[in-house]
């Protein structure tokens, strides 16, 4: 190797970098160990930030269109086609692929191994490949379905094969986490689940219990008909299928971001983890009712009866809950943070939590604006109200609000921490990290807060123009859709600076000894025994009949009811 480099020295490499080659240092090896150990979450963390960069060039120009704001190349079909492209990219592989990267990274961490790693390499690669096709196929124009991809809209194949391959790799990752905490409570009976994998785990479950319904729709449905296997699909049944997993996806997007909130942010900040009982009981009710909710999606279907819609409204509620003890135990663990650091008085802890830090700053953030969209999410799920804003731009906006802050942002804070730990590279430009997360919240309040009022004026969503030809109804709302693109272009800049840092401290960051994982301790200090909030095998079960009794008999009443399919459209 010495004899290698040295015939290299003069034509290629300085003397420095020769030098670290041939005898590297302690700093240089700890380093190369640290990210030959997470090569895999690396890997996965890099196509979800690829991802995430292409959804948000795709998202600032549909805010200027319907604000009638003239750009080059605007167009209904190319408005469309990014909505179609910003929604996929973002909502599903940004989110799947950064989900089983931290899920890697927590599992090897609190299991100490990961199993069957040879398959979450080929399952990653799986759904690296399927994610490409589905890209290719929504950037050819041929596949211009939205991010719902509703029948009688029609994809080309490849859309539902890539798609398909996306949540198979998926799978893959799920069978490695499950496989890995098997064996670990094979060799650690009656030790408690550490509580970053426990959360993980819940995902895991979640994800297989939700994809079960989309599996029936793709394969089974959409699949053969955009083959020409199958002249026509039932639209509703396509649906009911298709929210059987849309609405349960928004959680595991949420229970990850949850992870962090609980087990990352109170140890960074300084404090501790208010509850280690109440953070497990969050996270089997997840497993027991973010499921059998899909139909408060479908208020306005036919062939669904009444009183099965009022059912998955009480589910909806009913899993509202575990978000509001949540909101009470991070604000409490928040608090304990700030009253350790010396903060004093009924609210002076407040000002002595770290602002400047880009994770805490992050998760502070999309807390609050997490609360104003579970505001709106209490409206969406009641069967009068959605009734108002049903199809509106204040869908639009709650959804941005939910995902697009209090995951999306989350996700980008703890990327701040996981980043310096994985490659041993300081955060390089600062400055624009602690400025980052500020951008983003005030432009998602000017974004959504703004879809929220116009779509109760009546706007509708996903709009080329808001315009309508002159209308004196849309006239009301024209300025506020100016304003909510200001929003946008304030979003846009904010992803711009977290592409950055991301991509700055990959290549001119300082070298450091990478720093240690560490995660929240509870004030009642670690369980030292496993117990019911742990038995996940009993709460699937319990999640499983759930389901049954909320979806089979609607679903078994759909198909048997005299039904009209509808052949494919292909609008652009």
């Amino acid at each position: 190797m010495s004899h290698a480099v040295t015939g290299l020295e003069h034509e290629h490499l300085d003397a420095e970098t020769v030098g670290a080659l041939v005898n590297p240092s302690p700093l240089d090896i700890a380093r190369r160990d640290r990210f030959d150990r997470f090569r895999l979450e690396f890997h996965n963390f890099g196509i979800a930030i690829g991802a995430f960069g292409l959804g948000a060039a795709m998202a600032v120009m549909q805010s200027l269109s319907r604000a009638d704001i003239d750009l080059p190349f605007r167009s209904e079909k190319m408005y469309y086609l990014s909505v179609t492209a910003h929604g996929v990219l973002l909502a599903l592989v940004f989110t799947t692929f950064f989900i089983m990267g931290l899920g890697y990274l927590l599992a090897r961490l609190g299991f100490g191994k990961l199993e069957w790693e040879g398959l979450a390499w080929a399952s990653h690669w799986t759904a690296v490949f399927g994610s490409s096709m589905t890209a290719l196929a929504i950037l050819s124009g041929s596949s211009t379905v939205l991010y719902t991809f509703y029948p009688p809209l029609q994809a080309h194949w490849s859309f539902y094969v890539g798609a398909t391959l996306l949540i198979v790799g998926s799978w893959g990752f799920c069978a490695v986490l499950l496989r890995t905490f098997i064996v670990w409570k094979k060799e650690n009976p009656g030790v408690p689940t550490p509580l970053p994998a426990h959360g993980m785990v819940t995902s895991v479950i979640i994800w297989i219990l939700a994809t079960s319904g989309l599996a029936v729709e793709v394969v089974g449905m959409l699949i053969p008909w955009s083959l020409g296997l199958i002249d026509t699909v039932d639209p509703v049944v396509a649906r009911t299928w298709f929210w059987w997993f849309g609405h349960p996806l928004t959680y595991f997007w949420l229970v990850p971001a949850y992870v962090v909130w609980y087990t990352i942010m109170p140890r960074h900040i300084g404090g501790r983890l208010f509850s280690d009982h109440l953070t497990r009981v969050v996270f089997v009710l997840f497993i027991l009712f973010s499921t059998p909710v899909g139909f408060h999606h479908q208020f306005s279907d036919p062939g669904i009866d009444a009183k099965w819609k009022l059912l998955h409204t009480v589910t909806t509620y009913a899993v509202m809950f575990p978000s509001l003890v949540t909101a009470f135990t991070i604000t409490a663990s928040i608090e304990l943070a700030g009253r350790l650091r010396g903060g004093r008085g009924l609210f002076g802890w407040l000002r002595k939590l770290p602002w400047k830090d880009p994770l805490f700053a992050s998760v502070a953030l999309a807390m609050v604006t997490f609360g104003v969209g579970g505001f709106g999410g209490a409206i969406n799920a009641a069967f009068a109200m959605n009734t108002m804003v049903h199809n509106t731009a204040w869908i639009m906006g709650h959804f941005h609000l939910t995902v697009g802050t209090a995951t999306a942002l989350t996700f980008m804070g703890v990327s701040y921490w996981i980043l310096p730990r994985l490659i041993g590279r300081e955060l390089a430009f600062k400055p624009l990290a602690t400025l980052q997360p500020y951008l983003w919240f005030l432009g998602m309040i000017l974004f959504a807060v703004v879809n929220h009022v116009t779509g109760i004026m009546g706007m509708p969503r996903r709009v080329f123009s808001g315009q309508f030809q002159g209308s004196p109804v849309a006239d009301q709302w024209q300025g506020l859709t100016v304003l909510s693109a200001h929003g946008g272009i304030v979003l846009f800049v904010s992803s711009l600076f977290f592409l950055l840092v991301i991509l700055g401290t990959l290549m001119v960051g300082k070298k450091i000894e990478p720093p240690s994982f560490d995660f929240a301790i509870p004030v009642e200090g670690q369980p030292e025994r496993a117990g019911l909030w742990d038995r996940f095998g009993l709460w699937t079960v319990v999640a499983v009949v759930l389901i049954v009794m909320a979806y089979a008999y609607p679903i078994a009443h759909l198909y048997g009811m005299e039904r009209f399919g509808s052949v494919g459209f292909k609008p652009f």
